[in-house]
């Protein structure tokens, strides 16, 4: 009992600790992992850096022989111009989620998982942005505005095998 108190205890300081060094949230549950799953070493975060999103990379220990996967996630926005054959533009919002990115099955080695450095996706692009876009009449085209490209969110999940929801969850 006094080993789940001080599990408990650590994942509630690593959160604070996260939480304030990526600027965002982050979750650990431990009822989503082995008993006995903790961090050995690394910081568990995300970065932010322009339109790219950095999580780093840590090693869990007490994981026994069960392998997770990561998985990282980014939403972007941008203004679209849809102009028509007399000039008339009018401004639309769109919004793309960028391809995710995971780290593929992660094996546990002797009670052990090394969960790689994750990155997001390059941002997409004008045409992306532009294709989910709706203008008016389909007669207008769509233009990105420059400079409009922007990150809205992220989420950054570690699952392991076996269990139905993530054991980290990171949102920014």
């Amino acid at each position: 009992m006094k080993r789940l108190g001080f599990i408990a205890v650590l994942a509630m300081m690593l959160v604070a600790f996260s939480a304030s060094a990526a600027s965002a949230a982050t979750t650990i549950n431990p009822a989503n992992a082995p008993t006995g799953t903790h961090l050995q070493t690394g910081t568990i975060g995300c970065t932010v850096a322009g339109l790219v999103v950095s999580c780093s990379s840590f090693e869990l220990a007490g994981v026994g022989n069960t392998d997770a996967e990561a998985t990282l996630v980014a939403t972007y926005s941008a203004t679209v111009d849809c102009r028509n054959n007399g000039g008339k533009i009018v401004p639309v919002k769109a919004q793309v989620t960028g391809a995710e990115s995971s780290t593929g099955t992660i094996e546990a080695k002797n009670g052990r998982l090394l969960v790689p450095t994750l990155s997001s996706a390059p941002a997409p692009t004008d045409e992306e942005f532009e294709a989910s876009a709706v203008c008016p009449n389909g007669n207008w085209t769509a233009e990105t505005r420059p400079g409009t490209v922007a990150l809205d969110s992220f989420t950054y999940e570690l699952t392991f095998d076996g269990f139905a929801a993530p054991y980290i969850t990171v949102t920014g």
